[in-house]
């Protein structure tokens, strides 16, 4: 069983060792719905052998030398009541099913997008976005037709099978030869179709997902597509992925059409008529019973035809339910350690002795020692790629450290409960995530039930208010997908003000001052003064005015602490600091 980053108890249990598994454990849940469905199917069944039976009856009374009418008149009331209960079975079993159905997608979206948000950034980071898209749509779309319509048609026809059996042992036992051949026949082809149909459904269920994971990336960086003049290239490359999502699809439907039943139906139909004729001729059986016996032989019709479609429905339901378990359980590196530590932070953080390094890449951190005391200001400078993102993300146990220890006020971050961790952290990065809602609500996000007034002082803080109140709407303005009608600064102050409306203990500022201009830069230095007041503060910049008051200053170099000290120390000590300088 995997353990979650972080984990909200599902309404009821299931089974996830196996895609069947998991399915019935889903279905169970809702036994009463799936029992209707299974009364209404046997009771639909049942009631479609009648008319065959009434049919010699009917025809035995009209070849006799004096037709009873009132025999055929019983006959047609049998029939018109059977069919008319059949209609309301009928009416139960698909009612059944698609309730079901639909209960049981919800479920199971419900299940996934929980088992989503306790992943670790290790697992989502090499995750396509497209391809989990597909699995929380398609997939799931998918296990709901494998009930409806899937297990609806196969249920509800396989009945169908037995019908000629009871019928042919009633008018006399050797007519079951022909629906018995065709019944073992039948099913001993079903297992071999399945067989031969389970890599072809999953290989269309892995092509849509690697199609839609195309689409979604040519899309999420149309600006770099259309900067580099590489439409075409796009173009041909989605060719690509929808052809072999159709020739997977085409191998499919090959399958399909040469379903050997719908031969072995044709056969059974002329060697039962004609066996049932011989007995007629050799004055064993009326040729009402051949009627009635043939009009059973013909219900065999129902469960072959359906079969075509219904168990290709369940064997790519089955193959999604497989896609889906895929990602719930794949294993997570966190915890969400539920009876961990949970105490007030005082902000104090120590690494001791820390390396990482991200899952088939080379360490992106060696050896990694310090200790900031609480309510210190950090800034951690160094050229691209030295580690200094990577530090501050194991922090909030976003990562945790390979070897060594990342403590804060003295106990090992493993051993704190997550969300008592992470809801004392505030990290603002360089790429600032928007939701495509209202600002009010972009800033509230962390503290749902903030008063406006606390929004509007926390946007104040962070020099937010005086442009949120010049749009149209103000803090009711709908900023769209990622904030796209924000600039880049006005994104970042929202962002500001988010973390100020927290509250954290600790707070952390990745670059988040990149594109801002000087004037507005100042303006918001003196905010995070102030912010910093009380609480840790790590800040990753370039900008001179941002390390010069810094309690301490990391400069990183390829993953290790090149040097430690104060702006004024490093000065003078440090020629790697001093070159950052003048780069800057």
């Amino acid at each position: 069983m995997s353990i979650s980053e972080f984990a909200i108890p599902f309404r009821y249990k299931t089974d996830r060792s196996n895609p069947g598994r998991w399915i019935i454990s889903h279905a169970i849940h809702h036994w009463f719905i799936f029992l209707i469905a299974v009364i209404g199917t046997i009771g639909n069944a049942a009631l479609a052998g009648l008319p065959a039976v009434q049919f010699g009856v009917v025809f035995s009374t009209l070849t006799s030398g004096s037709p009873d009418l009132q025999v055929i008149h019983r006959s047609v009331l049998v029939i018109l009541i059977s069919q008319v209960g059949r209609g309301v079975l009928q009416f139960g079993r698909n009612f059944g099913f698609e309730v079901l159905a639909q209960r049981i997608e919800r479920d199971v979206r419900d299940e996934f997008y929980i088992a989503l948000l306790g992943k670790s950034m290790t697992f989502h980071s090499l995750q396509s976005v497209g391809d989990l898209m597909a699995r929380a749509t398609n997939d799931i779309r998918e296990v709901n037709f494998l009930f409806s319509p899937g297990i609806n048609m196969v249920l509800g026809s396989i009945n169908f099978l037995f019908i000629p059996l009871v019928i042919g042992a009633q008018i006399n036992p050797v007519l079951l030869i022909a629906p018995s051949i065709f019944i073992v026949a039948y099913f001993a082809y079903i297992v071999h179709y399945l067989k031969i149909l389970q890599p072809i459904t999953s290989k269309v269920r892995s092509a849509f997902g690697i199609m839609n994971s195309r689409l979604a990336e040519a899309i999420d960086g149309v600006e770099t597509v259309k900067a580099a003049a590489q439409e075409e290239n796009e173009i041909q490359l989605f060719r690509q992925n929808i052809k072999a999502y159709r020739d997977a699809s085409v191998e499919q439907g090959d399958v399909e059409a040469r379903f050997i039943p719908l031969l072995m139906l044709a056969l059974t139909l002329g060697f039962g008529l004609l066996h049932a004729l011989f007995l007629f001729e050799a004055g064993t059986i009326p040729l009402a019973s051949v009627i009635s016996y043939f009009s059973a032989l013909s219900l065999l019709g129902f469960p072959t035809n359906t079969s075509i479609h219904s168990y290709s429905q369940i064997s790519l339901g089955i193959a999604s339910a497989r896609r889906l378990l895929a990602v719930m359980n794949a294993e997570n590196n966190l915890d969400q350690n539920e009876n961990g530590y949970a105490e007030t932070m005082r902000g104090e953080v120590v690494f001791k002795q820390v390396s990482f390094s991200y899952e088939g890449h080379k360490s992106a951190l060696q050896d990694i020692s310090f200790q900031v005391h609480p309510g210190q200001t950090v800034a951690i400078v160094g050229q691209t790629g030295s580690g200094k993102t990577t530090l501050v993300r194991l922090i909030n146990r976003t990562y945790d450290p390979n070897q060594g220890q990342v403590l804060i006020d003295g106990v090992d971050l493993r051993d704190w409960k997550l969300d008592a961790l992470r809801s004392q952290i505030s990290i603002i990065e360089q790429d600032i995530f928007l939701f495509s809602k209202s600002i009010y609500e972009n800033i509230a996000f962390g503290k749902p039930g903030a008063t406006r007034e606390e929004v509007i002082e926390a946007a104040k803080s962070a020099q937010a208010h005086e442009f949120i109140m010049d749009l149209e709407n103000g803090y009711d303005t709908i900023i769209g997908e990622r904030g796209a009608t924000l600039s880049g600064g006005q994104r970042q102050r929202i962002a500001l003000a988010r973390a100020f409306l927290t509250d954290p203990k600790i707070l952390i500022l990745d670059d988040s001052t990149s594109a801002i201009d000087s004037k507005t830069e100042d303006e918001i230095q003196k905010a995070i003064k102030i912010a910093s007041e009380g609480r840790t503060t790590f800040i990753i910049t370039h900008r001179l005015s941002q390390i010069r008051w810094a309690d301490l200053i990391i400069v990183m170099r390829k993953g290790r602490i090149s040097e430690i000290g104060t702006h004024e120390e490093l000065m003078q000590t440090s020629r790697a600091y001093r070159h950052l300088f003048i780069e800057d």
